[in-house]
């Protein structure tokens, strides 16, 4: 079953870096460029099933980016990303063939929505279901039901706790920054949010417990690494 190729045109590293990667975990296929030059090239050369475009962008912005798009070919979804939030700007867009817009800061949750939604009008096969079922160490990790066992004990988590789990696991033995984890998993990233952070942290340390082939290490100043 073929994945669904989107191409994101963003110059704001960060961001690109966290979006790009939230949609890979769903399943798409993401190309990704940093300028509208180098992304009017390239798809001179290929096609995709969906565009996402920043719409203040170097060298070409998203609307002439836009409109090229649509002299070629009128169907494929585009969904703009903007900070600028006037009335006429998102008219604009919307009347050279955008699908719509979605202004920044954003959540991430309700770009993929969209994504889903463009996708299925567009008859685009969409991607598979993330994983929910994971066997790491001693454990078992059921995130559809928020069960977390091993050999002696089954827990039930918190939501949060799930989905923190979760995305640990998705990146498992990588080095996660704070600010992503809390940006992918709570949606935003503040004192009180990291304070939060911390204390699951310590909770699925604990669940864990000791020579259990699983732990989440703290890289400091800089994030936690889960290892397995």
């Amino acid at each position: 079953m073929s994945r669904a190729k989107i191409f994101y045109v963003e110059d704001d590293e960060s961001l690109s870096f966290v979006t790009r990667d939230n949609l890979q975990l769903r399943g798409y296929e993401v190309f990704h460029c940093a300028n509208g030059r180098e992304a009017y090239e390239r798809i001179q050369t290929d096609d995709f099933d969906l565009f996402i475009l920043d719409v203040m962008l170097p060298e070409m912005d998203g609307f002439t980016l836009a409109e090229q798009i649509r002299s070629v070919n009128q169907e494929v979804p585009i969904i703009f990303l903007t900070a600028k939030s006037l009335e006429e700007d998102k008219l604009h867009g919307l009347k050279i063939g955008g699908d719509d817009y979605l202004l920044k800061p954003f959540s991430i949750e309700e770009l993929i929505l969209k994504v889903e939604i463009f996708l299925k009008r567009s008859r685009i096969v969409r991607p598979e279901k993330p994983k929910d079922l994971y066997m790491f160490g001693n454990f078992t990790f059921d995130f559809n039901n928020l069960l977390l066992r091993d050999a002696s004990q089954s827990r039930q988590l918190t939501q949060r706790e799930a989905e923190l789990l979760k995305f640990l696991l998705d990146h498992k033995n990588r080095i996660l920054k704070r600010a992503y984890i809390l940006e992918s998993v709570w949606g935003a990233d503040d004192y009180f949010l990291g304070r939060s952070l911390d204390v699951f942290i310590s909770r699925l340390r604990k669940y864990f417990g000791e020579g259990s082939g699983v732990s989440i290490e703290n890289i400091h100043g800089v994030g936690f690494r889960l290892n397995a």
